[in-house]
């Protein structure tokens, strides 16, 4: 577990993980012993439509999750994965007859949340995500899209885009990690919670209590109008919204820690990036005024 300056209790989470049960490279055993030395709190593992359940291993809680990849590798034509993560069993699809719908609605059926995975990566339209209901959160970052396929990891824009028509999703960074050189522990989830059990995360997550990150513990509290912004020490702090330019939005220096920001009247949402020294990022949820 981990502390932001303000006394929180964060825990570290991965949530898109992949096995030796199918197309990873390391064995669930392994993948437990990586992601606990490098003080992660619990991971989900996600292998492509084989259900993991919940379990401990290695000494690492691991949450049940599963990856259900619909449509081929064209990205022309009809790609979109779903990550379902702490379902109290495993979904009933049937993948060659499966819906986009039906597997968001059976993951959520199931006591889980949908996470809609690497937009970017996938190159998913905004009549996409107009045409589903159900998901918790969106991969703003997903490391293997970066390290290992095609270099667009991330989807801030997809997630701008669809907020600009009143769709928020939550935000996540994810690994999705596969080969586990170079594509694993960069990108995860700080949930404020005081213990890394479901029932504690879920709570967390369906709250808003967490921020995705690749280093950084961000916090943000609002306040009527404002927005109050704690982190751990980055070197950028700055908001980003419907509202193509403003001034006094970013503030960048050595060691910043806290910014406050008032949103303005044109601002339909809002949303806190930070980064850090060595250019890593953590992202908040997004703020609504409507």
């Amino acid at each position: 577990m981990y502390k932001d300056i303000l006394g929180n209790n964060y825990a570290k989470l991965a949530f898109h993980l992949h096995t030796t049960l199918t197309d990873g490279q390391k064995t669930p055993e392994e993948v437990a012993k990586i992601y606990k030395a490098d003080g992660f709190d619990a991971i989900a593992l996600t292998d492509h439509w084989v259900y993991g359940k919940e379990q401990t291993l290695c000494g690492l809680p691991i949450l049940s999750g599963c990856e259900y990849n619909l449509g081929g590798g064209d990205t022309s034509v009809d790609v979109m994965h779903i990550v379902g993560v702490m379902t109290k069993y495993a979904p009933e699809l049937e993948r060659k007859t499966a819906t986009r719908q039906e597997v968001i609605d059976k993951i959520n059926a199931a006591g889980g949340i949908a996470i809609f995975a690497h937009p970017a990566w996938s190159v998913n339209t905004l009549e996409d995500a107009k045409a589903l209901e159900g998901f918790t959160g969106v991969e703003i970052y997903n490391t293997t899209s970066e390290w290992g396929e095609n270099l667009r990891a991330y989807s801030d824009y997809y997630v701008d885009m669809c907020a600009n028509a009143g769709i928020y999703y939550g935000i996540m960074a994810t690994d999705d990690a596969h080969r586990y050189i170079d594509d694993d522990r960069k990108g995860f989830l700080y949930v404020m919670c005081e213990a890394p059990e479901r029932e504690k995360i879920l709570e967390a997550i369906k709250k808003g209590d967490y921020c995705a990150s690749q280093g950084p513990i961000l916090h943000v509290k609002r306040d009527g109008n404002k927005l109050i912004v704690d982190t751990t020490p980055v070197s950028k702090i700055g908001t980003v919204s419907n509202a193509a330019w403003l001034p006094d939005r970013v503030i960048r220096g050595e060691n910043l820690t806290h910014f406050e920001y008032e949103i303005r009247s044109i601002e339909k949402w809002v949303r806190v990036e930070v980064t850090d020294n060595e250019g890593k990022k953590a992202w908040s949820n997004i703020f609504t005024t409507d």
